[in-house]
């Protein structure tokens, strides 16, 4: 009832007929249980196994049975720090906003295989991605699918693995023939990846809204709330056969 309809912990307690704390004290002892318990809904597929379910769309594009993955970021708005070094460093100049950032991966059928830990919306996609280790689930001659913010070549191709994104202008008058083709595809396929995104902020409205700040604090022992709240929601996401996209 919290991630799904993020009521407020003062509900939960009347509801359930427990004190406030109480309430409180259950979510934030059960979220991390239940974060370890469910890694397994989310994994990186075998390509045979991601062959086997390759959506029809992807098949007939002419690299997209090699697409392993399409990545994007996804933001969550939080309640600003007091701290001015801690509020600079989650500040977004982009959506003007204080937020935190998650790389998430998207497989061609649509189920999740990646969530990062979370980022300071300061932060590029390029630190993000590369920072999280997400490139050492890639394996030779596989395809990622990216937006242009993506400037991660280098890496990508370090695992021999390629990157495809929509191709700048920069100082040409116009694309190349081929570019022209290549950006009207990868979009089509990169679809996907919003689709999902969109269906997390959804589903589960504590990603929709403005968190406080006391989530995105490290707990003893462990990883922020904000993480397991964010793991939880993709690995249930993927239990629900609306995620998967068929083609």
């Amino acid at each position: 009832m919290r991630l799904r309809l993020n009521v407020e912990v003062r509900f939960l307690g009347y509801y359930f007929h427990v004190s406030e704390r109480t309430a409180s004290r259950a979510f934030k002892l059960v979220l991390p249980i239940m974060s370890a318990r469910f890694k397994s809904l989310m994994f990186w597929p075998s390509r045979e196994k991601l062959f086997e379910s390759m959506p029809l769309q992807f098949r007939e594009s002419q690299f997209g049975k090699k697409v392993s993955v399409t990545i994007d970021c996804f933001d969550v708005l939080m309640e600003a720090p007091s701290n001015p070094v801690a509020a600079a460093q989650v500040y977004s100049h982009y959506k003007k906003s204080k937020r935190v950032m998650f790389l998430i991966g998207v497989a061609p059928p649509g189920t999740i295989t990646f969530i990062s830990t979370g980022y300071g919306g300061r932060a590029s996609d390029k630190f993000i991605t590369e920072d999280s280790d997400f490139v050492r689930n890639l394996l030779p001659g596989d395809i990622v699918l990216a937006d242009k913010g993506f400037l991660i070549h280098d890496s990508v191709r370090f695992q021999q693995a390629e990157i495809l994104m929509p191709a700048f202008k920069k100082n040409l008058a116009q694309l190349a023939a081929e570019d022209v083709v290549m950006n009207k595809l990868i979009p089509n396929l990169r679809i996907h990846v919003e689709r999902v995104i969109g269906y997390l902020r959804a589903h589960f409205k504590i990603l929709a809204t403005t968190l406080p700040i006391e989530f995105f604090y490290d707990i003893p022992g462990g990883r922020p709330m904000i993480d397991h709240i964010v793991r939880v929601c993709c690995a249930i996401s993927n239990l629900y056969p609306a995620v998967v996209i068929d083609m």
